[in-house]
């Protein structure tokens, strides 16, 4: 049966200290701390691990009406997930070679490139759709001057009508430079075309603080190398049955993870449930001074995912409905992050780490890029 999370979620200051003494309404404003079930700070974890359940809870700026900020009673009992994901300010590009090239001279070769992302799809249906034609050139080599085809010159006319502009007199056309980088790999008949997807340009910022400006994005592309001039007759997939090369994904393209920027914008997503009054309203702050953010700019955050059901099972109403658990989100500055986990271990055990992977390639002017694991599903 599905279920629905009431999720609070707690923003761990930079320079924050756990105490390891009072109580929750000794927390300093922001201060983030973990204590038992009797209210007793522990910043070892000894503590937390004995008592039937425990808290995090932070301390508030605004005070008027509300104590400190603080989850529900989280017993090991009962947690259903544990995990944490890293966070990585640098997304990966998709890298893809093309290789084993087999082509007669005088053959049509076609590279249709087809790239996802969400702004590519919001401009276009399918993707960003696009090929290019060229002709394989005789590699002349003694007896029979046209029995091969020079590949590393067919590359490189590739990589040429590449760089082409794209066709129209409109500057703000889409060329492939905006979103792709090519290379030739090699100078004999086993060179690699090696296509590379650029990092994606950051979206503009809106002046109204109470939109929701910050999304996950990635830019993937599927490639398709075929024999005879470029088709429209079938939008969806390209000639595949006529292939004159293999296409690899050698780098995977991956998200940014613990951004500043994504935990302000989960400041705002759970905001409703950690003020005891008013609503959520970003745009006026004399309305809304119970909204209160943690995140310092430039920071890499490690964010931890807790989810729960109620310490006291007696205080479900079974019947036909969906029940709803609860939740709590970390999020750690990367230098915090050792002993927050080391004190939740104490009483959950290491988390799963579901941090994905990680990498850090992203420049646009190397003329080499690693290799790494292929694959061969459908999307990048």
């Amino acid at each position: 049966m599905a279920d629905f999370s009431l999720t609070t979620l707690f923003v761990v200051p930079v320079g924050n200290t756990l105490p390891s003494s009072g109580s929750t309404q000794d927390l300093t404003a922001g201060q983030f701390g973990i204590f038992t079930n009797t209210y007793a700070a522990d910043n070892v974890g000894t503590a937390i691990a004995a008592a039937p359940y425990f808290y995090l809870a932070q301390g508030r700026t605004n005070t008027y009406l509300q104590g400190s900020k603080r989850s529900d009673k989280i017993a090991a009992s009962q947690v259903t997930e544990w995990y944490k994901v890293t966070g990585n300010p640098v997304a990966a590009n998709q890298v893809t070679d093309i290789s084993n090239f087999t082509v007669t001279p005088g053959t049509d070769v076609t590279v249709t490139l087809r790239a996802f992302s969400s702004y590519l799809s919001t401009l276009y249906f399918n993707g960003f759709t696009r090929s290019v034609t060229v002709k394989g050139a005789c590699l002349e080599c003694g007896g029979d001057p046209c029995a091969d085809v020079d590949v590393p010159a067919l590359i490189d006319a590739l990589i040429l009508k590449f760089e082409e502009q794209a066709p129209g007199d409109n500057p703000d056309n889409i060329t492939f430079t905006d979103f792709y980088q090519f290379q030739r790999i090699g100078n004999d008949q086993n060179a690699i075309l090696r296509i590379s997807g650029k990092p994606l340009t950051k979206y503009g910022q809106p002046c109204d603080i109470a939109a929701f400006p910050w999304e996950y994005d990635r830019m993937w592309f599927r490639t398709f190398v075929y024999a005879g001039p470029a088709t429209t007759a079938d939008f969806i997939v390209a000639d595949s049955c006529n292939s004159v090369a293999t296409a690899e994904v050698t780098q995977r393209s991956t998200y940014v993870s613990g951004t500043s920027d994504e935990i302000k914008q989960l400041e705002k997503n759970f905001y409703s449930y950690q003020a005891g009054y008013l609503k959520h309203l970003y745009r006026m702050n004399g309305y809304n001074e119970n909204f209160e953010s943690w995140v310092s700019d430039g920071t890499t955050y490690d964010t931890y995912y807790i989810k729960f059901n109620e310490y006291d099972r007696s205080a479900y109403q079974w019947g036909d409905y969906i029940k709803e658990d609860s939740t709590v989100i970390i999020a750690s500055p990367q230098s915090l992050s050792s002993a927050i986990e080391g004190v939740l271990d104490a009483a959950l055990g290491s988390p799963t780490d579901d941090s994905g992977p990680i990498t850090s390639t992203t420049t646009t002017t190397t003329t080499v890029w690693p290799s790494t694991s292929t694959t061969t599903t459908l999307i990048p």
